[in-house]
């Protein structure tokens, strides 16, 4: 290189160095047309990757990107028959040549001649995988390539490795391609078991795939077989009387189920989990044992299909479930939607990794850090009566429950087993809403990944979106009392080496087991049957013959309905909705998703039931009067037993007066009992003070209801702003907003009552999701 440039600066004055410099950079951009080719440069990266269950049953095969089947085995791992058939019938003096067998080529070009038509070839296995590696056209500029590419093949590897590259690149009929995918394919054993019978078959294929297809053209097959044997007796392989036998045995294509068998959603996504350098170093490791339970979950599959079905007339079209050891972390089952090659229905969308609104299925978790900071406790009474909050785009934030009603005082366990809205958004006011989030991501919801401003107090309502992969690892954290887990999916023999906790989630502590106690007593709120009955009923889909854990969850205008739950042994999540995002009709999640999680609970245990859940450590356990919550009075109709803290006991056996502050008043002025409306006049909606968005070009479409607490039945006028409002209605009628500042006045008779608001017109609609505003109302998140 030093005499190179020497001489460049010499000639650099004249012509000639220009041209030296053209010729230099020619040759080296064809110097990689000179260079030897090494294994490690066409190394096959791109394989098929052959899935087993936990016990070894095949799951199925996933092809490569070009859709062939492909899977690459050692030369130590292969039969030695085969070795011997393939030799004899493509290359017998592999051994002794490079990459051109001259002998051959002089006998093939004497026959040509005399027969004048070619009559056989002369290619080597070194030429024939010179043309797998790069096909060039059959002419004699294309001839010339294959020679080139075989020279630099036989420069930089040696004989073992050059017949390696060449037998898993055989193609073997179809997509098929190695003769480790052969075997596996036609006869369900490893490369390493073919007999002389199987050897002589597969050696036979690859000279025309098509034309010699076990399946189609078996004679055919049998008699390049017998031309494959002959060839081995005369390289002495074997002998006369062996190749005769061989001829005439009976061989069974046991061809096992191509494609795949179970958990398609599953498989792809665990191979888009793998490393590239993963798949490349996968040599003879070729099939991936994962978790799942194929048995259970084909039934999982099943009910899927099933429980859609049974939906059908309500706009229901998609589910998805998972099922998870809570003692290993191991997925059991895994299925995305009820029919992955359902490309017209989506079929391939997965549910159980797609991001939907998860609902209220997030609020034990509310729940659970409250008591841990000590905000609430077990005996908390909470208001379960109208709230209004202000949040950026809409000012005034009033959650409800689906039902419309309030039950005013609720205690924490019949406000988180109800899954009433009110009293979680209230907590959630307590815990702040920054704080909560933080526990998420310990959680592992990592897609939670808006400041706490975009999704304000509706966060425990479900005003984020989460998968079902995350909803059901944050559960099995519960059912282990806070103890944190990976989520496996394949054993450590495998090649995908599952991350530890930190690793799969990096804001996740692997243990947020701060109070035991408090994780109990979340269980057993959860698995209280009365508990949920205002809400659930006491004997729906969520009542099992076992204890169980559970928490149903629906999304805004019915889109996603969920159910979480758990035993002592098994996480199940369901969930059921539209991949298109069309609203469901008439479901929630106690009828959308539950039944679908009862199906596969009760499977999971058809043959033992889980272990109990341990109470509450170190909390007692006191009557209380199930509607004030204090300690039972005379005129008490219903005593229940409450978990309180030690410590609250003396408060518990002190003072029992019941009094409601005034933010129960609201809540109070709507109740039917005559002792508790009042005899006045009273506007109850709107409020006096309120402000109000309109958006632009909406003004028609958006409503405020003008109403009276109680029944009026006295004939009302209603007066804005001095004018009165021609309507017949006495006790509510409903209103355009129009910006302004507007007085609002009642009249019946010698009763009156005024109040004062404002309309403003909003700049924008409010863009966060997981809310449907109506004036200040926002009506979402069923249980």
């Amino acid at each position: 290189m030093k005499l190179i440039l020497r001489s460049l600066l010499q000639i650099k004055h004249s012509s000639k160095f220009i041209l030296a410099v053209l010729v230099i950079c020619l040759l080296i951009r064809l110097l990689p047309y000179f260079a030897p080719v090494r294994a490690a440069d066409i190394a096959q990266n791109q394989l098929a990757m052959q899935f087993s269950d936990r016990n070894g049953l095949p799951l199925g095969t996933l092809l490569t990107r070009d859709q062939e089947h492909t899977s690459v085995v050692a030369l130590s791992q292969v039969s030695p028959q085969f070795i011997h058939a393939i030799l004899a019938a493509e290359d017998g003096s592999f051994y002794h040549h490079g990459a051109l067998d001259m002998k051959a080529v002089i006998r093939a070009s004497k026959e040509a001649i005399h027969a004048k038509r070619i009559v056989s070839g002369a290619s080597t296995i070194t030429m024939q995988l010179s043309r797998m590696l790069d096909p060039v056209p059959r002419s004699f500029s294309g001839k010339l390539q294959e020679i080139w590419l075989s020279w630099r093949l036989t420069a930089g590897m040696n004989k073992d490795e050059i017949l390696s590259a060449y037998i898993n690149r055989l193609p073997m009929g179809g997509n098929i391609y190695g003769v480790e995918a052969a075997a596996q394919t036609y006869f369900s054993i490893p490369a390493s078991e073919l007999n002389l019978a199987q050897a002589s078959l597969l050696a036979a294929i690859p000279n025309n795939p098509t034309y010699f297809n076990p399946y189609e053209h078996w004679e055919r097959l049998k008699q390049r077989q017998k031309y494959v044997l002959n060839r081995m007796v005369e390289e002495k392989y074997i002998s006369g009387a062996i190749a005769d036998r061989t001829q005439t045995e009976k061989v069974v294509f046991q061809s096992r189920p191509r494609g795949i068998i179970a958990a398609p959603h599953f498989l792809f996504w665990l191979a888009n989990q793998m490393p590239a350098l993963e798949k490349q170093d996968r040599v003879d490791k070729s099939v991936i044992r994962t978790t799942i339970n194929r048995p259970l979950q084909q039934f999982v599959e099943a009910q899927v299909q099933q429980v859609i079905s049974s939906l059908a007339a309500n706009n229901v079209h998609d589910a998805a479930a998972l099922v998870i050891d809570n003692h290993t972390g191991e997925v059991l089952a895994y299925v995305g939607s009820p029919d992955y090659f359902n490309q017209a229905k989506l079929g391939r969308n997965d549910g159980v990794q797609a991001l939907r609104q998860p609902g209220s299925t997030l609020k034990p978790f509310v729940y659970e850090l409250a008591l841990e900071k000590g905000l609430i406790r077990p005996n908390t009474i909470l208001a379960d009566v109208p709230a209004r909050y202000a949040i950026p785009g809409a000012r005034l934030y009033s959650p409800t429950d689906y039902t419309e009603r309030f039950l005013g005082p609720v205690r924490v366990r019949i406000a988180l087993a109800n899954s009433l809205n009110v009293p979680a958004v209230r907590v959630l006011e307590k815990v702040g809403v920054e704080t909560f989030l933080e526990r998420l991501h310990q959680l592992g919801f990592e897609n939670l990944n808006q400041t706490p401003e975009h999704y304000g107090l509706g966060l425990t309502l479900g005003s984020g979106e989460v998968s079902l992969w995350e909803l059901a690892r944050a559960y099995v954290t519960m059912a282990r009392l806070g103890e944190s887990i990976p989520i496996v999916s394949t054993f450590s023999d495998s090649p995908i080496q599952n991350p530890s906790c930190a690793e799969s989630t990096p804001n996740m502590r692997c243990n947020i087991q701060n109070s035991t106690t408090i994780w109990q007593l979340i269980t057993n709120i959860l698995s209280d049957n009365h508990a949920r009955a205002t809400a659930f009923g006491v004997n729906s889909v969520l009542n099992l013959p076992f204890p169980v854990a559970v928490k149903t969850g629906t999304s805004s205008n019915f889109r996603d309905t969920w159910t979480v739950g758990f035993t002592t042994d098994y996480t199940v999540a369901t969930w059921v909705g539209n991949f298109n995002g069309e609203p469901m009709r008439q479901v929630s999640g106690v009828t959308g998703a539950a039944p679908l999680w009862n199906r596969i609970m009760l499977h999971l245990h058809e043959h033992q039931e889980p272990a109990a859940f341990p109470p509450p450590e170190g909390l007692v356990q006191l009557p209380i009067c199930a509607i004030s919550g204090l300690r039972p009075t005379p005129d008490c109709t219903s005593v229940v037993q409450e978990y309180f803290y030690p410590e609250d006991k003396i408060a518990y056996e002190g003072d029992n007066q019941f009094n409601l502050p005034p933010e129960y008043n609201e809540w109070l002025a709507k109740q039917q009992q005559s002792s508790l409306v009042s005899t006045n006049l009273r506007i109850l909606s709107p409020h006096h003070g309120d402000l109000f968005l309109v958006y632009p070009g909406e003004e028609t479409k958006q409503k405020l209801e003008f109403k009276l607490a109680g029944n009026k039945s006295v004939p009302v006028e209603w007066w804005l702003n001095g004018e009165k409002l021609d309507t017949n209605s006495a006790n509510s009628l409903f209103w355009n907003l129009r910006p302004g500042k507007w007085d609002l006045e009642a009249r019946s008779g010698e009763m009156t009552d005024k109040v004062s608001f404002k309309v403003e017109l909003a700049n924008i609609k409010p863009t966060r999701r997981g809310f449907s505003i109506s004036n200040y109302q926002v009506k979402e998140n069923r249980p």
